[in-house]
């Protein structure tokens, strides 16, 4: 009887063994999860999948790094489609949104634009300032009139430069209504732009001798215009606002969208960009 009860003994643990070792996860199981098997596999997504279509609002001159982060931001989400984004001056863009414009994400040059939307009842939370900007003359190459500041786009400047600046009700035409009035200097606009982008635009094709916009435009230019320091300009500096709107068809990606251009990655492509940190 000792010997059977051995036999038998020694048979059930073999079958337990045998068990356990079918349970165990594989060393390629653990490869291919990255289960703390020391190999590079990308780390499992948390959160809801993000999908259908994302709609973005953005001021003009956030136009370089807001297409980068978009793109970024639908590679990190396959089954989310970020449609072009749509950038001109922050009020024309804040009197669409008003009439009815759909859009998910609105990102102003500045905060009073975003707070008239606000106003209405379209900002879903708190709108974040994200970067900033401030202004400077955009000359041509090698500044041919050797303007050296806004003393000289005033009216009696010798020679009499052409001169475009944004509308009063842009971001941009308000910081610069805000410099000249604080240096003393009047002038005379040749044109009065929408956005920054227009502005730009008419001194880069030699339509305008300077021009006031960002310092992130004539970066942006990349040497087809010149830059030329505007002495105090951060006394207008300009705030740029993020939020996701109320009436947004995809909320889920208006606000990981909003919480990424927030991240420590949005700050690093803003500031790649010329913008400085809130």
């Amino acid at each position: 009887m000792n010997a059977r009860r051995a036999l038998t003994a020694f048979a059930v643990a073999s079958v337990a063994l045998a068990l356990l070792a079918a349970c165990a996860p594989s060393a390629e199981t653990d490869a291919s999860s990255g289960a703390a098997s020391g190999t590079d596999a990308p780390a499992t997504t948390t959160g809801p999948e993000l999908s259908g279509e994302l709609t973005i609002f953005a001021a003009a001159s956030l136009g370089g790094p807001f297409d980068e982060l978009a793109t970024r931001f639908e590679a990190r989400n396959p089954s989310l489609d970020v449609l072009p984004v749509t950038y001109d001056g922050s009020s024309v863009l804040a009197t669409q949104l008003v009439e009815g414009a759909p859009a998910d994400v609105f990102a102003s040059a500045d905060e009073p634009n975003l707070d008239r939307v606000a106003e209405e009842g379209l900002v879903a939370g708190e709108p974040e300032v994200f970067a900033t900007n401030v202004l400077e003359i955009a000359v041509q190459p090698g500044n041919p009139l050797s303007i050296d500041g806004l003393d000289a786009l005033s009216i009696g400047a010798d020679p009499a430069p052409v001169v475009v600046v944004c509308a009063a009700e842009v971001p941009c035409g308000r910081a610069a209504a805000t410099l000249l009035d604080d240096a003393g200097v009047e002038l005379s606009p040749a044109s009065e732009e929408q956005n920054v982008s227009a502005v730009l635009t008419k001194v880069r094709t030699g339509e305008a001798d300077a021009g006031l916009v960002y310092v992130t435009d004539v970066r942006a230019a990349d040497g087809e215009v010149e830059g030329i320091e505007i002495d105090g300009a951060d006394a207008a500096t300009n705030r740029y606002p993020i939020a996701a709107l109320a009436g947004a068809a995809n909320p889920a990606a208006a606000a990981a969208f909003v919480e990424f251009v927030r991240s420590s990655e949005g700050a690093e492509v803003l500031a790649e960009f010329g913008f400085g940190s809130p």
